[in-house]
């Protein structure tokens, strides 16, 4: 969440891809949420600290004392083998979490928990962040406390690889949830909502809507344009809540996807993170294909690309966060913008279905990320296969029965079927 220092040299569009992972500390038993990130951190190195170097991966403390975000120490040239070495260091991590009878778990949001009474800010290096935060929003609530999600960084040097990248992504962002939902339950119910962490992250910020706007970012394609038109908007609004300014940077940019020019990178947050890397590295190796055909004019021309309107953006967007794959799509300018061979309406899934199709036909992917989508495709998203293993109205132990599968699944690098027995 912090301000990064420094400004790397530019990697053009494609050269490079930065993955972050977010996930819960849980008691190993009872999977009630463990505030303990900066004292595994103290037991990994010795002391407490934002940011453990570990060569090729990093890991970083959070808002929370619960959780912890694991990622890739820089842009990376390609995404294969990065599962394997993200389950290195989960694996890790839950060695030094056994001492305090603790663990990790994935997905959106942790499926109970009262972040009124669980949730504990980060009280070290850039406390002052994190208090200004809540002193301004409240952060022991569901949309900052608990959510987890991937987030992927991708590069761009200038303001035309920019804007071909920004426009691709603005209508990509829609059809995310409906592949990668994974927080069907909130407070120990299923309220409707397949990607629950997206409803609770979109009204985090109503006290200031600028920050958030409508998660679907507005249409502008130039560094000068997205400084005036989304980031001065930001700060001018902010500003009478924090005088120091020490929250006006582009980390306070809440939209689905957020530009961080200091870096050199779109970061894209629209992603609920899943039960294992090889799924998650999987759905990020697809969306990196689909944007590079995207921003390649596969489908439809980069003038047609930047002129889509907002509001069927934000029209799907509702839907696919509510119904994942079963959402309904009658918007035919979207549509066609993905090249979508078959008639109105259909659902996201059979969109989704579409470009996998493509991608596969187009690029290469490794064999454990055909897997994994051919698992997803079949059974949905990971909330609709949570939604299946515990029911719509699951007591207490039979989510916690669930989840802990979930956990295992994370431990052992492998997708949750919900047709296993368990």
């Amino acid at each position: 969440m912090v301000a990064m220092t420094g400004s790397p040299p530019a990697l053009r569009l494609w050269a490079g891809t930065g993955v972050e992972l977010e996930y819960m500390i849980v008691d190993a038993e009872t999977l009630e949420v463990r505030p303990i990130a900066d004292r595994l951190i103290q037991q990994a190195t010795g002391r407490i600290q934002s940011d453990v170097d570990r060569g090729g991966m990093a890991w970083s403390n959070e808002l929370v004392l619960h959780l912890i975000e694991l990622k890739t120490n820089g842009p990376v040239p390609q995404l294969t083998g990065l599962a394997t070495l993200f389950h290195g260091e989960i694996r890790e991590i839950n060695g030094q979490l056994e001492q305090f009878g603790a663990r990790l778990m994935p997905s959106g949001m942790h499926p109970w928990m009262d972040p009124k009474r669980d949730a504990r800010l980060w009280p070290h290096e850039y406390a002052e962040v994190y208090q200004t935060y809540d002193r301004i929003f409240g952060c022991h609530s569901h949309g900052y406390a608990n959510l987890q999600s991937m987030h992927l960084n991708l590069s761009f040097a200038d303001d035309p690889e920019f804007g071909r990248l920004h426009a691709a992504t603005r209508v990509l962002l829609p059809l995310l949830p409906a592949i990668a939902a994974s927080s069907p339950f909130i407070e120990g119910r299923h309220p409707g909502w397949l990607d629950h962490r997206l409803e609770v992250y979109r009204h985090n910020a109503d006290r200031i809507p600028a920050i958030a706007g409508r998660v679907i970012p507005e249409p502008v394609f130039s560094r000068a344009a997205y400084q005036r038109e989304i980031l001065d908007v930001i700060y001018q609004a902010i500003s009478p809540f924090d005088p120091t300014g020490s929250l006006q940077d582009e980390f306070l940019n809440a939209r689905g996807a957020i530009a961080r020019f200091s870096r050199g990178s779109l970061e894209l947050r629209l992603m609920d993170v899943q039960e294992c890397p090889k799924a998650d590295l999987a759905l990020a190796q697809l969306v990196v294909t689909v944007l590079q055909l995207l921003t390649g004019e596969q489908w439809s021309s980069l003038a047609d690309l930047q002129g889509a309107p907002s509001v069927p953006l934000e029209q799907v967007l509702d839907k696919t966060a509510r119904q994942a794959d079963a959402a309904i799509l009658v918007e035919p300018e979207l549509l066609r913008l993905f090249g979508w061979p078959g008639s109105l309406p259909c659902t996201a899934g059979e969109l989704w279905q579409h470009l996998v199709r493509t991608a596969l036909a187009t690029s290469t992917l490794d064999p454990e990320s055909t897997s994994a989508l051919e698992l997803i495709l079949r059974q949905g998203p990971l909330a609709r296969r949570l939604l299946k293993a515990a029911g719509s109205a699951p007591d207490r132990d039979r989510l916690r029965s669930v989840y802990r599968r979930l956990c295992e699944c994370l431990a052992e690098n492998r997708l949750f079927d919900s047709g296993a027995a368990g």
